[in-house]
Formats: structure tokens, C-alpha cells, sequence
């Protein structure tokens, strides 16, 4: 076998020095979501709230209505305990809808001004909200009296009675405004993920699948809804579907397809096919990056996108094909319907965005041009700078970002480092502002953090997403061990205080790097998958691991076992904390608890925590800080503290 660091090469830097800001740190930040730009971008709407430090999410909060310099027009707070979500301008521009929900009940409502009324109540979850073309109604995303909230990273129901029974089903509703009529339109059994309006408003388009809708999204076909109830399928690609958007002329549909590992984690080339239903044609073939939002403007495709570790925007031809206009920059954008809202022109945008530099802030302006409208997290004080790296591998060049605490070094001195796995594997590390979370913590413990960017990521084109598949810990983990020599050759880290932390596919990435490597002298691990044959039968979203794996772990066993943390335990020697959640279905508890026996049965350190009622990703306050803390004592005690050393 090859050594795991495979064959070095030598290691290029792209740096970006960040600029340090000055004023108090503040005890909250605010968050700006389902951001969305009036069609004739003079007024902006987003959901806005204040996350203490610590909290697993924001308080609660209200819609806030904007003028374009940032004025704030209104702020809209009917329901005093509620969650809002999907603002959405209706299409003459004077009312704005938006979902407020608690208790297990949702409410639509409509809004002209300041003045706001409820149009509909659903017993259950609404999310979602788009205007007919004429106005006259919204739809929605509905489940009816659902037994958890949708998506496979929030906590599990109980396990209880017959299983397989009882699915939650997502379905298109039909709310007319003048009355507050609710119609359930799409088929029942169907789970529908996402959805657009046909341009004459006599039906949809959308994603959708029967059963389970936490695991089926990963064999969701495309699909056209009638307003009666009538379903039939345009096209049923093997690449998972997402941002299912129509043409303006009703004749073709376009849709980001790809290597998604995660409902919601988006990334892939983008797709047109005729809406009668046909062969779909990949328009960005050539793309060196990852499209993860597109919108039709004119004849236009709008796109947002990911290229190595930085977001921006992009103009996609679905004719000749071909991505122009790409302009990215090292920070993280995000609106209510992708990375952008656009005015009804496609000139103007608006976005949230955030860097390690600067929390986050509205922009707005004409595409190319957009500047901050907001200051709310003006005074908030970077804990952190970043340095972008890129390096090369086995004939690829990998991206990854070096974070470091603000304060200086003495000279000779090095810090230890934590090596931060993303999840996925379809994912990629981007900007964000380091407050209140696991990065925060680790900043004021002195430790510099280095987030790769491995093959499997986005940001790199579609073919560089593909590259890990069934090699799962083999040519990714070489990329990220050549990344740390790469980071050596040119930081102040020191070698022999290297720590491993992740969560999800980064746990499992961390469980499989200190069976095959004793580089790592503490690890920290979340949601970890520990063997792949068994995790097949014990998730509750196994269909995801087909496009990675080929076949089911009963058609191919082989590789679920070669390539499981499990089967080599006996080499680990790394101190290893773990942690899950009781509910969590993605990564279900057993997976872990046999880590841990493994590691107890070797004699390894070790530490297990399962927190109570908590799902995929932890959401309660108290666990966040406890494990936070966990975790920091954890590496302290093992590489001896986070001060740097000569």
C-alpha cells in the first residue's frame, strides 16, 4: 500500500491577510435570514434576530422591511413566540408574504405596510412561500400534522410502534389571498423537496419522490404538477436534482445536478431539459467551480457559486452553455432563494455577507458593485486572520484555509494546530465570522485551525466532487495530510502538538485519519460513522450512500468493510473524545458506541458523550457550551495547552 501521504509535491500559497477591526465585542450577533429584494429593488426583506453566544440558534425574531440604503421601514412581529421564515415579494411589489410557525401549527401571512393579517393556518409545517404569476394566491410546502421537522439533521421521532409506516409527506398547497382557501394540490405519498410555478401559473415543477422524504431526496425526479392533482416526470437524472427553476418562456427547465451528499449543501453543473421532457444538457461542462443557486432573468441564468474557497455570482448561457461574468470573492454570500436575491431585471442583487473579517451584513447594489447597507455587527471584533492556501496533490491543486488568532507570535514560537474535517463529503469550507461556536473556542485557546478543501469538495468543478467516490479516507485524506506539510512549510505550527476535530463525514474522516496516521495526538469526533456495512442498515437516510458507493453494502459488501474505521482499530493509539446526538438519524448513536468499545478495548483514552434529545446538528445552549468546553479541556490536556511554544 502507498504511504498515506502519497506523493508530495511542492506545495504553492495564495495568501489573504485579513484586517483586523477595532471596537467592543458585543454579547450577540446578528443574523440576517431568507433575505429577498423587491422586484423593482427599492425594498429588501429578511428575517432578523440576535444569537447569544453559545446558542445552538438565533432568539427569537421579526421580519424587518428595508429601504435599499438600509432604512428600516417596518418591522413585522405578529406572533410573539413564533419562528419566521420565507419572506416573499408578491409580484406588483406591495404585499410580502411569509410563514411564521409554533406549537406544531404554521400560519401564512400577508403583509401591505405595517399593516399584516393571517391569509391561512396549516396544522403542521408550511415553509417555502412563492406568489402565483398573477398574484391572486401563494403556494406553499406543506406537511401536515408532521411528526418532526423536515430534513434529516433535526432530531429523529421516537422509534416506537410499527416501522416503516406513517411517513411525514411534503406536498404543494394552494392558498388563495381573497379567501384563505388551502388546497393541497400534488400527489399524496409524494414528498415534494422544492418547487417553481409554471409562468402561466397553471402548475409547477418541482423535485420529488414517494416514501421517506429524509432519504429519498438522493432518487428525487423532476417532475410537473398539475393544478389538479395530476404528476408526471420530465426527466430522472442519476446525479442528485436541486434549484428546479423554469424558463420564462414555459418551455424548458433548468436545475443544478451533481454529487450532493446533503439536502440543502448544494453544488453541481447546471442542467437544462425541455419541460415536455427529454435528455438533460449540461450547459457548464467546463465550470472549474460549483454552481449552487441559479434564477432565469430574460434568457439568462443567474448563478451563485462556489469557486475554491470562495462565493460569488456568475452568468450561465442555456443556449450555447458557458459561464461568464464569475466574479468570487474569500467570503460567504447567502439570500432567501440561493446566494442572491435579484430585482426583476437581474441588474440589481442583494446578499448576506460575512467574512473571518466581518460579521454579517446586508449588501446591496448593482451586480459587481454591491456595498453594505447594514452595520449591525460593526463593533464585533474578529478573533481571527485567515490565510487562503492551495496546493498540489497527485495532479490536483487543493484549496484550504489557515485561521490563526489575532494575537502575535514571538519570534521562533509555533502554535498548535487543529485540523478541522468538513461534512459531507459534498461540501466546502467558506468564510465565516468566528463568534460564539467550536472556531471561537478554539481561537481563544491559542490553537490555529486549518480547514482543507480536499477532493470531494465543492468549488473545484464537478469532476473534482466525484473524485472521492468509493475511496472514501484514501485520496482525500492524502490531500489533507500533504495540506499540513503545505501549511508547515510556511506558518508557525507546531508538528507535534496536531489535534483532528470533526463532525458528520468529518468525523468519519477523523475516526478513518488515526486508524491509518499517529500524526494527530488528540482528536475530537461528532457523529462519526465507524462502519460503513452496519451504518447501511441503522441510518435513516442510507439511499445517499448509493452514488458513492455504487451498490448497497448487501450487493458489494467488500467495500463498505474496506473502507470502515472499525476494521482498524487496533492501530489507533490518538486520545479520542466523541460525542453524538440521542436522536441523531444521519449518524445514529451505535456508530460511535462501537468507536468507543473498539477504543476502550485497545486501552486508547477515550471519552463518550451522547446529549439528550439533541439530533444531527446540537441545537440546546447548554450542550453547545458543554461540549465546547469538553473539547478544548480535551487538547489542552493532551498536547499540554494552547500556548505557543519555541
Amino acid at each position: 500500500m502507498a504511504s498515506w501521504w502519497g506523493v508530495k509535491q511542492a506545495a504553492t500559497a495564495i495568501s489573504l491577510v485579513l484586517l483586523t477591526a477595532t471596537g467592543a465585542r458585543a454579547a450577540s450577533l446578528h443574523q440576517y435570514t431568507g433575505l429577498t429584494l423587491s422586484g423593482d429593488a427599492r425594498r429588501l426583506a429578511a428575517v432578523e434576530a440576535d444569537k447569544a453566544e453559545g446558542a445552538g440558534s438565533a432568539g427569537h425574531g421579526a421580519v424587518v422591511v428595508r429601504d435599499t440604503n438600509g432604512t428600516v421601514t417596518a418591522r413585522l412581529d405578529p406572533c410573539g413566540s413564533c419562528r419566521y421564515a420565507g419572506p416573499a415579494w408578491s409580484p406588483d411589489d406591495r404585499a410580502l408574504a411569509f410563514v411564521a410557525t409554533a406549537g406544531g401549527q404554521a400560519s401564512l401571512y400577508v403583509a401591505e405596510g405595517a399593516a399584516v393579517r393571517v391569509v391561512a393556518v396549516i396544522q403542521g409545517l408550511a415553509s417555502t412561500p412563492r406568489w402565483s404569476p398573477d398574484g391572486r394566491e401563494v403556494a406553499l410546502l406543506v406537511t401536515e400534522n408532521a411528526q418532526k421537522e423536515a430534513g434529516a439533521t433535526h432530531a429523529g421521532a421516537r422509534q416506537v410502534g410499527e416501522q416503516g409506516e406513517g411517513d411525514d409527506v411534503q406536498r404543494i398547497a394552494i392558498v388563495t389571498i381573497a379567501t384563505g382557501g388551502v388546497r393541497l394540490v400534488s400527489p399524496d405519498k409524494t414528498y415534494v423537496y422544492e418547487y417553481d410555478w409554471l409562468p402561466d401559473g397553471t402548475g409547477f415543477v418541482g423535485t420529488a419522490a414517494e416514501g421517506n422524504g429524509d432519504n429519498n431526496w438522493w432518487i428525487a425526479s423532476l417532475r410537473a404538477f398539475g393544478r389538479d392533482g395530476s404528476a408526471r416526470i420530465i426527466a430522472a437524472p442519476q446525479t442528485q436534482i436541486a434549484f428546479p427553476r423554469v424558463s420564462p418562456d414555459g418551455r424548458s427547465v433548468a436545475y443544478i445536478g451533481g454529487l450532493m451528499s446533503d439536502f440543502g449543501s448544494f453544488g453541481g453543473d447546471v442542467f437544462t431539459v425541455p419541460l415536455k421532457g427529454g435528455e438533460p444538457t449540461d450547459v457548464t461542462a467546463n465550470f472549474t467551480g460549483s454552481v449552487t443557486s441559479i434564477a432565469w432573468r430574460g434568457s439568462r441564468l443567474m448563478a451563485g457559486v462556489t469557486v475554491g474557497g470562495g462565493t460569488g455570482s456568475a452568468v450561465i448561457d442555456p443556449v450555447r452553455g458557458g459561464v461568464s461574468e464569475v466574479r468570487t470573492a474569500a467570503v460567504t454570500r447567502a439570500a432567501g432563494d440561493g446566494r442572491m436575491a435579484l430585482d426583476r431585471s437581474g441588474t440589481h442583487a442583494a446578499w448576506v455577507a460575512e467574512g473571518f473579517d466581518f460579521g454579517a451584513r446586508v449588501e446591496y447594489g448593482r451586480l459587481g458593485s454591491l456595498a453594505a447597507i447594514t452595520h449591525d455587527n460593526d463593533a464585533l471584533t474578529p478573533l481571527v486572520t485567515a490565510t487562503s492556501l492551495s496546493w498540489k496533490n497527485e495532479g490536483m491543486t487543493v484549496q484550504g484555509w489557515l485561521i490563526s488568532p489575532t494575537a502575535a507570535l514571538a519570534p521562533g514560537a509555533k502554535r498548535p494546530m487543529v485540523v478541522h474535517v468538513h461534512g459531507g463529503p459534498s461540501a466546502a469550507f467558506t468564510p465565516h465570522f468566528v463568534w460564539g461556536d467550536i472556531m471561537a473556542a478554539f481561537a481563544k485557546a491559542g490553537y490555529a485551525v486549518f480547514q482543507p478543501n480536499p477532493r470531494g469538495s465543492f468549488g473545484q468543478g464537478l469532476a473534482f466532487t466525484r473524485a472521492n467516490i468509493r475511496d472514501f479516507g484514501g485520496g482525500d485524506l492524502r490531500d489533507i495530510l500533504t495540506g499540513i506539510d503545505a501549511v508547515e512549510s510556511q506558518a508557525a505550527v507546531d508538528d507535534a502538538r496536531l489535534m483532528i476535530y470533526g463532525r458528520s463525514y468529518g468525523g468519519f474522516m477523523s475516526m478513518w485519519a488515526i486508524t491509518q496516521t499517529q500524526r494527530f495526538k488528540a482528536a475530537a469526533i461528532g457523529a462519526g460513522l465507524s462502519d460503513w456495512y452496519s451504518y447501511y442498515g441503522q441510518n435513516g437516510i442510507d439511499r445517499w450512500m448509493i452514488p458513492f458507493f455504487g451498490k448497497s453494502a448487501y450487493e458489494d459488501p467488500e467495500i463498505y468493510d474496506r473502507l470502515s474505521p472499525i476494521r482498524y482499530i487496533r492501530n489507533v493509539k490518538t486520545p479520542t473524545l466523541l460525542h453524538v446526538g440521542e436522536r441523531d438519524i444521519e449518524t445514529p448513536v451505535m456508530q460511535t458506541r462501537e468507536f468507543w468499545h473498539g477504543l476502550r478495548a485497545m486501552g486508547v483514552d477515550t471519552s463518550f458523550v451522547i446529549y439528550a434529545d439533541e439530533g444531527h446538528a446540537l441545537q440546546n445552549a447548554e450542550n453547545i457550551e458543554d461540549l465546547n468546553r469538553r473539547i478544548i479541556d480535551w487538547f489542552d490536556r493532551h498536547i499540554g495547552g494552547g500556548q505557543p511554544v519555541n
